[in-house]
């Protein structure tokens, strides 16, 4: 690519953190990191990224509050944001108001971290094209 688009995955795990950049940036995209909700805000400021994937859980600020201030932000309301989550449920119908809840305060989607990584590059894929 060209201009690869830019990801911002905002963790406060910096192990997932690594590991995820590095399978991104394998698969083509230019990667940032984030360690909590406040950098990210500031690096969404500043970097414009093409999609933002925000862990749901983190210490102080989580990542719907976060989501809920990029998004009245009107330098940042425009930015697609994917929430990460460790918290997968098997029940098919508590997975549906986790993408209910997702959409509802609006980010475009929601990926388990818990998933095979390839499967989590693919599903990014479908957000930055």
């Amino acid at each position: 690519m060209a201009n690869p688009p830019l990801i911002l995955i905002i963790d406060d795990d910096p192990n997932f953190l690594e590991i995820f950049s590095v399978k991104l940036t394998a698969e083509g995209f230019r990667v940032e990191t984030a360690l909590n909700a406040e950098e990210g805000r500031t690096k969404t400021v500043s970097l414009k990224p093409n999609l933002v994937l925000m862990d749901v859980q983190m210490p102080g600020m989580n990542g719907a509050e976060a989501m809920m201030k990029l998004k009245a932000d009107p330098a940042t309301n425009g930015v697609p944001i994917l929430f990460l989550t460790a918290l997968g449920d098997p029940n098919v119908d508590a997975r549906e108001i986790d993408r209910r809840f997702s959409k509802e305060v609006g980010a475009v989607g929601y990926l388990k971290k818990t998933d095979d990584l390839n499967t989590m590059a693919e599903y990014i894929r479908n957000f930055v094209k």
